[in-house]
């Protein structure tokens, strides 16, 4: 795992600057968007001890079939109780890499990035753990050093907060705990938080809404918000890195 993207200790973490942070779940190679606040902030934090939500995306997502039709991959748990955490959960000792990888690679193997990004979506999904969170995490250092995103990501659970709050006020611990004068949020967040809150508690609250530009797929009707390996196929790593830069606005 890069150095930049290891969890700092407590120690590294009461010495840090005032700086902007964003906190996410993590999500299974997600779209764009959620890279862009990545690359937006200076610390981003990874929830691993949140609790897992089956109809979410933690665990799945979309890709573009040949056929311009949209398949689902998705990594299968191992049953087990509906309270427990991202970091509780398992992969199913069923799970196939390689039968993962053969539809990735069915759906792009005449992509024009092929070459250059399917040994990353190999190293992805060829990681060793078996743990959910260990292989959420090191799918996001994975893509980050593909895109040249340096922010240091930080697990949830190393920050030493209160790991009781919930919502606005477990956020605002974790902001007070790296020191950050930003908090960043996706935009559908919005109704989350309050910003007289946040002003009261000496950070500024913005929020990213992705603006994904088109690029050109295999169909006339460009499709949106997919995974990133989506992203990545069919576009040169210099305009996805434009996108990562560009393609948003904070409000």
């Amino acid at each position: 795992m890069p150095a930049q993207h290891q969890a700092p200790t407590p120690s590294a973490t009461a010495a840090t600057p005032p700086c902007c942070v964003a906190i996410m779940q993590p999500y299974f190679l997600p779209y764009i968007g959620y890279y862009q606040l990545i690359a937006a902030v200076d610390r981003f934090v990874v929830y691993d001890n949140i609790q897992y939500t089956k109809k979410g995306w933690i665990n799945r997502n979309r890709i573009l079939r040949r056929d311009g039709c949209t398949a689902l991959i998705s990594l299968p748990l191992m049953s087990d109780s509906a309270a427990l955490d991202v970091r509780q959960r398992q992969l199913a000792g069923a799970f196939r890499r390689d039968k993962l990888l053969n539809q990735i690679r069915e759906a792009y193997h005449d992509a024009p990035q092929f070459a250059r990004v399917y040994p990353v979506v190999e190293q992805v999904v060829n990681c060793s753990e078996n743990n959910l969170f260990a292989y959420l995490f090191h799918s996001l250092t994975t893509v980050c050093t593909y895109l040249e995103i340096a922010t240091p990501l930080v697990v949830s659970s190393s920050l030493p907060i209160d790991h009781r709050l919930h919502g606005q006020d477990k956020v605002l611990a974790l902001c007070h705990q790296l020191a950050a004068s930003r908090y960043v949020n996706p935009i559908g967040g919005l109704g989350l938080y309050s910003r007289d809150c946040f002003s009261a508690n000496g950070i500024e609250l913005k929020f990213l809404q992705a603006r994904p530009s088109a690029y050109a797929q295999r169909r006339n009707d460009f499709v949106p918000a997919l995974s990133i390996v989506d992203v990545m196929m069919f576009n040169p790593l210099a305009d996805v890195r434009r996108q990562l830069a560009q393609d948003y606005e904070l409000l």
